[in-house]
């Protein structure tokens, strides 16, 4: 609980900073430009530094990376918080994108240590997975009431509360028996290397694809909501039908990750994700597409721990950090340029169309999941299993 508690601290702050950097930028009387600037800060920043975090953990463990990013976020909400100038923001924005990219790998890297076998290292992903969905409602809440009673400073200042904590919280983290000093001047293969791994390309295929449909969701469906003449509150409605299915699923996960065939389950969620995104521009009723958001939550709910378990099985163990890095890259990429790509076809063909293109990527995407091989991952899988004192942590 732990590794949970540290990823919340850091990732609640990044989500509030989220809501409070671009209200603070149209409040100093920026454009909307200035507010994407910002945004775009958020996801650059942690795309460009990925592999070095990779690799930092790999090296080092879990305690320096999380302090390091610690330390970023700390640094990113207490510069917003004294400075309230455009620059400023923009690289608060950026340190605090970091520190929870920083922060994400070392604790995913680490919660794999806790793990006895293959399904208890769903079962340790699963509760990991809980953490940005705790943190993604907490952070931004937080936020917004004191920016509406006591400002843009106190929120921020608030903030960093957050990933101080994590700096205390980490302490109850077991250390990690370092490498040699040899191992760790050996010169290191190049970390493109992991691409030449077939199931690794694929499984980034479909961790990209389960990013973009997250983004195409609540980039299009607004916008499909709106064509349809839904209220606000109708389409509040139907994401908060995506939002409880789910973080519902990744509680059950745990309880019978025994039973979940890992590759089947992650071409089944594509398949299922590809169903719903068909049948999304064909509804006219806003319960409809609330029940298409329920079963699209539990689909891509239950698909990222298992993502991040086979990502750990299809890699060697020395190099979890480097993959995890690849995973992250992809993502803060997406997260980055698939809103402009996104606009462009919103604005051309409609929203309907984006939906529909969506669902054709993730057709070809749930073929390639049928063919990862967990083979490819038996170094990483002949790996001495942690102490009992470090599982009770978990």
């Amino acid at each position: 609980m732990a590794l949970v508690a540290c990823q919340v601290g850091l990732h609640a702050c990044v989500q509030g900073a989220r809501l409070a950097a671009p209200l603070s930028v149209l409040l100093l009387g920026h454009s909307e430009w200035a507010v994407g600037l910002v945004m775009t800060m958020f996801a650059l920043f942690p795309a460009i530094f990925a592999i070095p975090a990779g690799r930092l953990a790999d090296r080092h463990g879990y305690h320096l990376p999380v302090r390091i990013a610690a330390g970023l976020s700390l640094a990113g909400a207490l510069l917003a918080a004294s400075v309230p100038h455009l620059i400023a923001l923009c690289a608060a924005a950026a340190l605090c994108g970091a520190g929870s990219g920083f922060g994400m790998i070392a604790i995913q890297r680490t919660a794999s240590r806790f793990a006895r076998d293959e399904a208890d290292r769903l079962r340790v992903f699963s509760w990991i997975a809980l953490a940005p969905a705790v943190a993604g409602l907490f952070g931004p809440m937080m936020a917004g009431v004191l920016i509406d009673h006591l400002g843009f400073s106190a929120a921020f200042a608030a903030l960093a509360l957050l990933p101080f904590a994590t700096l205390v919280i980490a302490q109850a983290v077991p250390h990690e028996s370092r490498a040699p000093v040899s191992a760790l001047n050996r010169k290191q293969p190049s970390a493109w290397g992991l691409l030449r791994l077939p199931s690794v390309r694929r499984l980034l295929l479909v961790n990209w694809l389960v990013s973009a449909s997250w983004d195409v969701h609540g980039f299009a469906l607004p916008i499909l909501g709106v064509e349809r003449g839904f209220s606000a509150s109708a389409l509040g409605a139907v994401l908060a039908a995506y939002a409880v299915a789910s973080m519902s699923v990744r509680v059950v996960i745990p309880f019978v990750a025994e039973r979940l065939p890992r590759r089947h389950l992650l071409a089944g969620a594509l398949f299922i994700t590809c169903l719903v995104f068909v049948l999304y521009p064909l509804l006219q009723s806003a319960w409809a597409m609330a029940l298409c958001a329920a079963t699209l939550g539990l689909a891509l709910g239950a698909i990222q721990p298992t993502i991040l378990a086979t990502l750990h099985q299809v890699t060697p163990r020395e190099r979890h950090g480097e993959a995890l890095a690849f995973r992250s890259m992809t993502v803060h990429t997406s997260m980055t340029v698939m809103p402009l790509l996104f606009g462009a076809i919103g604005a051309s063909a409609g929203a309907a169309m984006l939906f529909w293109v969506m669902a054709a990527a993730l057709g070809l995407g749930g073929l390639q999941a049928r063919q990862i091989d967990t083979d490819n991952g038996a170094p990483a899988r002949r790996e001495e299993h942690p102490q009992e004192e470090e599982r009770t942590c978990s």
